[in-house]
């Protein structure tokens, strides 16, 4: 935390978006990370509310994705589980969310987390300029790609994170077809998800 003035002190804080559908220990890995060697005061994981205008294609509600990340967290003071996006227009674009945060929490510095691979099509993003301009990004590296030509702005970081090659989408498919893959989660999620049999149909 750095202390700006005589009064105001400005949080650096890590936003990591996601659909966690579950969240992982790949997920948390990252975040770890991320505090310790981006010098991040906190990381808040910014659950993506269901389009209602899209198929679901197995995606659990709101609610429950916020509780499997409040579950990961478990009592560290330095993640939080954000449902900030819950109570916003949809779609949800970053630039919406990351202004109506920066107006929420003016003592905040808020930087965007993201993998290698969402670095690529950057590009393409809803006011990726502004965004540019506005926010540092820290890039976790992800299979197959180095970023793109972004990777060298003055506000990305390149993080030399741990590369955690496992999705929620194989884990989702491993649950449904009667595989124990508890270790690829965290405890509290694990046991979470099989008192509530989540994921195991369709």
């Amino acid at each position: 935390m750095q202390k700006t003035n005589a009064y105001i002190y400005t949080m650096k804080t890590g936003l990591f978006f996601g659909t966690f559908n579950p969240i992982h220990v790949g997920h948390m890995v990252i975040a770890n990370y991320l505090l310790e060697f981006a010098k991040l005061d906190k990381i808040w994981f910014v659950i993506t509310p269901h389009n209602p205008q899209k198929e679901k294609k197995g995606l659990l509600p709101d609610v429950q994705r916020l509780r499997l990340v409040r579950e990961a967290i478990g009592d560290n003071t330095k993640m939080k589980a954000s449902d900030i996006e819950f109570g916003l227009p949809q779609p949800n674009y970053t630039i919406d969310t990351l202004t109506y945060l920066a107006e929420k929490f003016p003592g905040n510095q808020f930087s965007l987390i993201l993998g290698a691979d969402n670095l690529s099509t950057f590009h393409k993003w809803k006011n990726h300029e502004l965004i540019l301009e506005r926010h540092e990004l820290l890039v976790y590296p992800r299979p197959g790609t180095d970023g793109g030509a972004l990777r060298t702005h003055k506000n990305v970081k390149m993080m030399d994170a741990p590369v955690m090659d496992i999705s929620s989408t194989f884990i989702r498919d491993a649950i449904r077809k009667g595989n124990d893959v508890r270790y690829f989660l965290p405890e509290a999620v694990w046991k979470y998800t099989e008192e509530m049999n989540f994921y195991k149909k369709g």
